[in-house]
C-alpha cells in the first residue's frame, strides 16, 4: 500500500469543519489509546471471557482472535528489524506518534502490529506507538477510509510536536493488497482460500515489504518536516 500524505497541500481541499473534526477525533482517540502491551493484554483478557474486541461478537470472530494471538506470540519471537532500518529510525530528526486503528480479530493487524512494535522499539524514542479499537473510534476511522471501506489496520503518522496528522498507511503492504485485488477480480469473493493465501504471503515476506514501505514513508515525512520548519 502506497502511503497517503497530507503534506502536499491536501489539507487545502478539506473544509474547516472537516479539519476540526479530524483533529478532535485524533485527540480523543489518543486520550483513550493503548500501548502495545496494553492492547495485547486487552485482547488476551477478552479471550479468557470467550470474547473478541469490537461491537459484534460471534464464535467466528473469537476464533480469529485466538488464532491471531498465536500468530502474534510467534512473530514477537521471530520478527527482526534490519540493522539498516534500525539505524534509520534512530536517526530521524523529528519525533512522531504512530496511531494504529485495529481489532483483535483482524488477521492483517496480527501480522503487522508486531512489526510496528519492533520498529517502535528500534526507534529509540523517536516513535510513540499507540493503538485504538476501530469500533470504539468510528469517527476517527471514517477520516481514513480505504476505497470507502473501514479497512484495518490503519497506521496514522502524527507529528508529536504539533499533533498534526502527516500521512496514513494501510491496511496492507502493496504485495498483499495486490494479491487480494487480483483474487477478488477473478473470483468476486473474499473467502477462506484467499485468507490462507494472504497469511502465506505474510509468512514468506517476513515483514520485509512492510518495513521497506514504512521506512520510505518515514524518511519522506522526516525530510518534509525539516523543510517546513
Amino acid at each position: 500500500m502506497i502511503f497517503v500524505s497530507f503534506m502536499d497541500n491536501i489539507y487545502l481541499n478539506f473544509t474547516k469543519k472537516h479539519l476540526e473534526n479530524m483533529i478532535k477525533s485524533i485527540a480523543r482517540a489518543l486520550f483513550n489509546s493503548y500501548s502495545y502491551p496494553e492492547y495485547r493484554k486487552l485482547v488476551t483478557d477478552l479471550l479468557k471471557e470467550g470474547k473478541s474486541t469490537g461491537d459484534q461478537q460471534s464464535e467466528e470472530l473469537t476464533n480469529y482472535s485466538s488464532l491471531n494471538e498465536t500468530r502474534m506470540n510467534r512473530l514477537e519471537k521471530t520478527m527482526k528489524i534490519s540493522d539498516e532500518n534500525s539505524n534509520k529510525l534512530k536517526a530521524l530528526n523529528n519525533e512522531f506518534i504512530w496511531l494504529v486503528i485495529s481489532e483483535g480479530w483482524c488477521g492483517d493487524a496480527a501480522q503487522l502490529l508486531p512489526i510496528f512494535e519492533k520498529m517502535n522499539q528500534a526507534a529509540d524514542g523517536k516513535i510513540d506507538l499507540r493503538i485504538v479499537l476501530r469500533d470504539d473510534n468510528l469517527d476517527l476511522m471514517d477520516h481514513f477510509l480505504t476505497n470507502k471501506g473501514r479497512a484495518i489496520p490503519k497506521l496514522i503518522v502524527i507529528n508529536k510536536k504539533t499533533s498534526v496528522a502527516l500521512a496514513h498507511w494501510g491496511p496492507r503492504p502493496k504485495g498483499a493488497a495486490d494479491l487480494i485485488a487480483n483474487y477478488r477480480k477473478e473470483h468476486k469473493v473474499f473467502d477462506e482460500t484467499i485468507k490462507t493465501e494472504l497469511q502465506l504471503w505474510y509468512l514468506h515476506d517476513k515483514g520485509m515489504t512492510t518495513q521497506a514501505e514504512i521506512m520510505d514513508m518515514m524518511l519522506d515525512l522526516d525530510q518534509e518536516n525539516l523543510e517546513n520548519e
